[in-house]
């Protein structure tokens, strides 16, 4: 019985050796210096203005006013109490800026940064269904005016109020604004103070 006893104590203590040798070479070989060696080298390939996608740079705020006459005519001439007649306006926000999905950076060999920008487009017209106004009503009730000539006139109206906010500079400062911007963002990622950016036409 004892000669068993001391074959179990022995196995027991050799396991428990075996563990403690284990758990110092394991200590040992980490205070030796063992570590994970990371080497980064990175330079940066994307700024975040790519991640974007559209971004408008200017708006434009116009006044519409619509009139919409209809009235039965015969001969070329307008039949008497035939006339529906409407004048009412809306207010339209137009945006301008880019796709930024579309600009071109590259970093040159002299510290320039040159960005290829396309041209400014129109992003979105949308109505201001709050700034509607009716300065004159009548409807006949042999001429009505119906849906598709009212949305017929919605769409001249975004139409008229875009070629306005064209004609007065909005894509113009819909770029110098974009530049404005992309300089901001370059400049979180490089110091402007040793690179130039030259903005060129896509």
């Amino acid at each position: 019985m004892r000669e068993q006893k001391k074959k179990v104590i022995s196995k027991k203590l050799k396991r428990i050796v075996i563990m403690v040798a284990i758990v110092l070479a394991v200590a040992v070989f980490f205070a030796l210096g063992f570590q994970v060696s990371r080497l980064t080298e990175s330079k940066t390939t994307k700024l975040g203005f790519e991640d974007i996608g559209e971004l408008a740079t200017q708006s434009a705020y116009c006044t519409e006013v619509n009139v919409t006459d209809n009235s039965r005519e015969l001969f070329n001439i307008k039949i008497p109490f035939t006339q529906s007649k409407y004048v009412y306006s809306y207010d339209i926000v137009i945006k301008a800026g880019y796709d930024f999905g579309e600009i071109e950076w590259s970093e040159k060999d002299n510290k320039e940064i040159e960005v290829k920008l396309p041209e400014a487009k129109i992003l979105s017209s949308d109505l201001d269904t709050e700034s509607f106004k009716v300065y004159h009503e009548a409807e006949s009730i042999y001429t009505q005016i119906g849906l598709e000539d009212n949305n017929e006139a919605l769409k001249g109206m975004k139409k008229n109020a875009e070629k306005d906010a064209i004609s007065n500079g909005l894509l113009e400062n819909a770029r110098s604004n974009a530049e404005t911007v992309l300089r901001g963002f370059i400049g979180n990622v490089y110091d402007l103070n040793e690179y130039t950016i030259t903005f060129v036409d896509k």
